[in-house]
């Protein structure tokens, strides 16, 4: 697959860029995207303008190739035979169902070249671990009419993802319009596709009877935080202290609970953690429900998979930082979320290159070692260039790749890459210093540093200052 000279040197100083434009030609091959666009869309229909170029316009904002979706069609307007005005009016017309579906396509086409490589150490042995989480998306420009003259933030949508941590995929996304849909409710579909031996991990939110009775008869597996208020409980036998945590004490006890709706009850465990500092809500206890056997997970180990919850929350936040998620321009709820679906689309992708790296350097070396805002610093840097060098027709090659194929591909490429180029650097957090009242507005950072200098200075001539040990 590789061999053109103009290639080769973009693999050699740029192979993160080649890596992620191999995996979008192949996963978002334009055939499938059309496909997956007609089997779900219900009112939406295609002419000009095709889904597969609405997505490929997309991934360039997201990925901050293109500033904004205007920047993007004025680059791409020869190959675009539509208004931008048509094209604004095709992106809030994306259904909720078609931007679902693509994540789970996306995730399903990484997962199938993931699975040809050495797999990460799961969670919990035997169990298939899903963390899930929801998102408000942020409020955008108040540019439609309606919200013109309204002051509070304009909020086009929520969504719910589902984050498998042993991959690192988010694997799936439920969206609603309404920011106000509970988010319970809207991930109710995920709860009905439980399988035995599944885990689910979430938090208070999603801790009511319907969802833990449903979870249970389906032969599933949950750990959640309590909500006090969700739930008919009643505590059985005394609370057993199961020794000191990372940040508290731990005990544990049975807990019975009962399903209001149809009179069931189940035993499981509470595993409750004293905190040594209150969190910022003020609780001092976290009271975490689950019914895992003790057998495959103690009170110890429960603690430390419900602190894992927190990898969804780095998930969104790389989708955030890192890639372009949420455009404020995009007013309408349908284009928001589209825009959010393909940022989650584009984090999938991306998840392929350091999983490659992990192939190659172990997964341990890579978490603490490489970091992707380098990953995605120097795709935007140069994409754009080495499209101008290499042509579409150029990547034609990976189109029609097996998964096995494009695996080895992806690990080729890993062994000539410089990882320090990649390289974390990871910093204590910074002290707040105090500052006093200030009367002046402003001050001189100039005269303050000559202060600093004169200061120094006088010190060294009353042979005061302190010197730096020999080393």
């Amino acid at each position: 697959m590789l061999g053109s000279d103009v290639l080769d040197r973009f693999v050699d100083e740029a192979p993160v860029c080649v890596m992620v434009r191999a995996c979008l030609e192949n996963i978002l091959a334009p055939q499938r995207l059309d496909q997956l666009f007609r089997e779900h869309s219900e009112t939406q229909y295609e002419r000009e303008l095709t889904f597969s170029s609405l997505v490929e316009l997309m991934s360039l904002v997201v990925c901050r190739i293109e500033p904004t979706v205007h920047a993007a069609f004025q680059r791409k307007k020869e190959s675009m035979p539509v208004s931008v005005k048509a094209l604004y009016d095709k992106l809030s017309g994306v259904e909720p169902q078609v931007s679902q579906a693509l994540v789970r396509h996306i995730a399903q086409g990484a997962g199938n070249v993931m699975a040809n490589w050495n797999s990460r150490t799961p969670l919990l042995k035997g169990y298939h671990t899903r963390v899930i989480d929801g998102n408000h998306i942020t409020g955008t420009d108040h540019r439609l009419k309606e919200l013109r003259e309204d002051g509070a933030a304009a909020l086009p949508g929520v969504a719910v993802a589902v984050l498998d941590p042993d991959r690192g995929l988010i694997e799936d996304v439920l969206v609603a319009e309404d920011v106000y849909t509970q988010e319970v409710k809207l991930a109710a579909p995920i709860f009905e596709q439980v399988q035995p031996k599944d885990l689910i991990i979430a938090d208070r939110h999603y801790c009511t009877s319907g969802v833990l009775f449903g979870i249970k008869d389906r032969d599933g597996c949950f750990l959640m935080r309590q909500h006090m208020g969700h739930l008919r409980w009643e505590l059985i036998g005394e609370r057993r202290c199961k020794g000191p945590a990372e940040n508290g004490l731990l005990y544990e006890q049975t807990m019975q609970l009962t399903d209001p709706d149809t009179g069931k009850r189940m035993e499981i465990r509470r595993i409750t953690l004293e905190l040594d500092k209150p969190v910022r809500g003020g609780d001092t206890e976290l009271h975490l429900l689950t019914n895992l056997p003790p057998q495959a997970a103690d009170a110890e180990q429960v603690a430390a998979l419900y602190r894992k919850r927190w990898t969804i929350e780095t998930a969104f936040q790389h989708i955030t930082t890192s890639l372009c998620c949420e455009l404020n321009t995009l007013g309408f709820p349908r284009a928001a979320l589209f825009s959010f679906c393909m940022a989650v689309a584009c984090f999938n992708v991306f998840a392929l290159v350091p999983a490659a790296m992990a192939h190659v350097h172990g997964h341990e070396w890579v978490d603490d070692n490489v970091s992707l805002y380098y990953l995605t610093e120097e795709l935007s840097g140069t994409y754009r260039g080495m499209m101008i060098a290499l042509p579409p027709e150029e990547w034609s090659g990976f189109r029609e790749l097996p998964a096995l194929r494009l695996a080895e591909t992806l690990v080729e490429l890993v062994g000539r890459a410089k990882l320090s180029r990649y390289q974390k650097h990871k910093r204590k957090s910074k002290k707040r210093s105090r500052r006093e009242y200030a009367p002046k507005k402003h001050v001189s950072t100039a005269q303050k540093l000559k202060a600093r200098a004169a200061k120094k200075s006088a010190k060294k001539k009353t042979g005061k200052v302190k010197r730096k040990p020999p080393t």
